[in-house]
This record gives C-alpha cells, structure tokens and sequence, in this order.
C-alpha cells in the first residue's frame, strides 16, 4: 500500500512515517516511479514501533531493537535485548508505583472535597500533593 493508506491504517500522518523511514525504523520498497510501497513487514514493524512507544520506549532504543532483530539468533543478541527488556521494566514499574500512589491520592482529594469541604480540607490536600511531588523527586514517578 502507499504511504496515504499506511498512515491512514495507523492513524498517523505521512510526516510521522516518513520520519520513521528516515530514522532507519521502516524500510518500505521504492517503486521505479519513487512511490514507496509498505508490505506486510513494515505493518508488523510499525505495530511493533506503536507498542513499544505506548510502553515509554525511546525511537533509539526501539532502533536498537529493530537492529538486533535483524542479526542472526545469538546468545549475545539476547542478552542484549533481555538488558533493555530490564530497564525498561523498571523503569514501568516506578511509574506503576507513581500512579497507584498518586491513583490514591486524588481519590482521597476529591473525598476531602466533596461537599464544599475544600476550604476545610486545603492543608490536607496540600499535604497530599507535596507527597505525590516528593514522590517524582525521590525517583519513584516519572
């Protein structure tokens, strides 16, 4: 398919693509004419690409995935791959931390609220979000 249709099925523009084009993460064929063509590989790359950017990966570190597969199956490879899988999962699993907290947080400001009782409530509210704050400095959020 060409690139309008592509972009189209991913709900991205054609700048988007091309930038992935160009950033080595998709390699479409070029017809004699200079339209590009995306086959089945570039769909399964870029559902690959939108996952993997949902979970918070870099476009380098998806490159560098994208790089890895392409080598052939070796213990290195996967040791590879397995490290940045490592971080990665930390790196969710701080923010999961974040977000329960702060999950739990907001939940009690809006009880703290409700009724008009803001006014009564405020230093605790405060208090709340100073822990939510001090929560991303620590490390454990974002």
């Amino acid at each position: 398919m060409k690139i309008k249709q592509f972009a189209e099925n991913f709900h991205l523009t054609t700048d988007t693509v091309r930038y992935y084009e160009k950033e080595g993460l998709l390699h479409p064929q070029k017809q004699d004419n200079g339209y590009r063509v995306y086959d089945a590989a570039c769909e399964q790359t870029m559902k690959f690409i939108i996952v993997l950017r949902q979970l918070g990966f870099t476009l380098q570190e998806i490159k560098h995935l994208l790089t890895l597969e392409q080598k052939p199956i070796s213990t290195a490879c996967n040791e590879e791959t397995v490290q940045l899988f490592s971080v990665k999962i930390a790196q969710i699993e701080q923010q999961l931390r974040f977000y329960q907290h702060a999950l739990q947080s907001l939940q009690l400001t809006k009880t703290l609220m409700a009724d008009g009782q803001y006014e009564k409530n405020q230093e605790k509210i405060a208090s709340l979000m100073e822990g939510m704050y001090q929560n991303l400095l620590e490390g454990r959020g974002l």
